[in-house]
């Protein structure tokens, strides 16, 4: 791709044969894709005898020949998200999205349940679903594609199956192989169909690149800075930037057990919060397990000195750090004063000081180097 080798040709990228080989597929994609804009497809009859009836599939005839589609598949931090980000920044299509598959999940979700409340439980909302989002986009993007929620993989199937009837084109990254997607959960016959689907419209690419490019940046940045005032937040910032390539994030929410936490900004990953955001809302262990599932790197503004007076917000903390340090998170923060002086007496302050061990460690270049540790699915 031009966009790729603008960056060589500048030093912000180094030399990589894996990122070049993805590189030429992206690009033959590209050709295949110039002003591609597939028509409308025109409403599909209803399933017709009782097969139909029980698969409850879209009938929609099938588009001859679309484009071939592409699942870049690899380890973290090696380059895949930025490289799809460039081949979607220069794909000429009139339609075209890029999301996190994550908030692309909740979009459909609150889609079906509008769907379902204005037209009855019993309404099928599938094939008006997929008419929206491939009237939307003729080429989808989905950054860290992965099925976790037996919810989501009940959808998906049916879903995918009306957006490729409809001509849609999918590009993903993941760090998961379609056939190992789901893996180990219960239910996982009733998906291997998706994921037949998903590898005859897709050509799955393993990106296999020497180094983790990922953590390699956050090594060379400062994580704890003091006080919290406009340079650290600005220091901050400049990370969320270095990090993502983008000088600010999206908000988006994570579900647990059937409510929302809400992420103020998040891209690539990354994710950043206010202390009073992330510690002085009543979130429990479970609210901050999905963050350190969800994020490798949390970014985290103005943590306060605390003490008995602001206890609730200390002991929020202390599960926040133990949570992310489990999951080998990484912390940018802007604070007060250093880890051992943020809770320094008064009762608990003994509790704290393993707190402050961790927040130390986290600083340590042994422990910036460790791979992210997110949700660990079954083997």
């Amino acid at each position: 791709m031009p966009a790729y080798q603008a960056r060589l040709a500048s030093g912000e990228l180094a030399p990589d044969p894996a990122q070049a080989a993805a590189t030429e597929r992206l690009q033959a994609l590209w050709r295949a894709l110039l002003a591609y804009d597939p028509a409308p497809l025109a409403d599909a009859p209803k399933p017709a005898g009782l097969l139909g009836r029980l698969l409850g599939r879209a009938t929609a005839p099938a588009r001859p020949d679309p484009p071939q589609g592409l699942y870049l598949v690899g380890e973290v931090g090696r380059g895949k998200s930025m490289l799809m980000d460039l081949f979607f920044e220069t794909a000429e299509v009139p339609r075209k999205q890029r999301l996190h598959f994550h908030a692309f999940m909740q979009q459909v979700h609150r889609r079906i349940h509008g769907w379902k409340q204005a037209h009855g439980e019993s309404a099928d909302p599938i094939s008006p679903l997929a008419d929206s989002i491939a009237a939307d986009a003729a080429l989808l993007c989905f950054d860290e594609f992965q099925v976790h929620d037996i919810a989501d993989a009940m959808i998906l199937g049916r879903l995918f199956e009306a957006l490729f009837a409809r001509g849609t084109v999918i590009v993903a990254t993941s760090n998961t192989a379609p056939d190992d997607l789901f893996k180990g959960q219960p239910g996982r016959d009733a998906f291997l169909p998706f994921i037949a689907l998903i590898n005859r419209h897709v050509e799955v690419w393993p990106l296999v690149a020497a180094r983790d490019y990922r953590r390699a940046r956050i090594r060379n940045l400062p994580t704890w800075h003091v006080p919290a005032d406009g340079r650290s937040e600005a220091a901050l910032d400049a990370a969320f930037a270095e990090l993502t390539g983008q000088t600010r994030g999206t908000p988006t929410a994570l579900a647990v057990l059937g409510r929302e936490i809400e992420v103020p900004g998040a891209a690539l990953g990354v994710a950043r919060f206010e202390f009073n955001q992330l510690c002085g809302k009543p979130l429990g262990p479970a609210d901050y397990l999905a963050i350190a599932e969800a994020f490798h790197t949390l970014l985290l503004d103005d943590i306060p000195r605390l003490g008995p007076e602001n206890f609730d917000k200390a002991r929020r903390f202390i599960i926040c750090i133990d949570t992310l340090y489990e999951h080998r998170c990484k912390l940018v923060a802007s604070a007060a004063c250093s880890p051992d002086q943020l809770y320094e007496r008064g009762t608990n302050a003994a509790m704290f000081e393993r707190t402050a061990s961790r927040l130390t460690e986290m600083q340590s270049q042994e422990y910036l180097a460790l791979p992210h540790l997110g949700r660990q699915t079954p083997a």
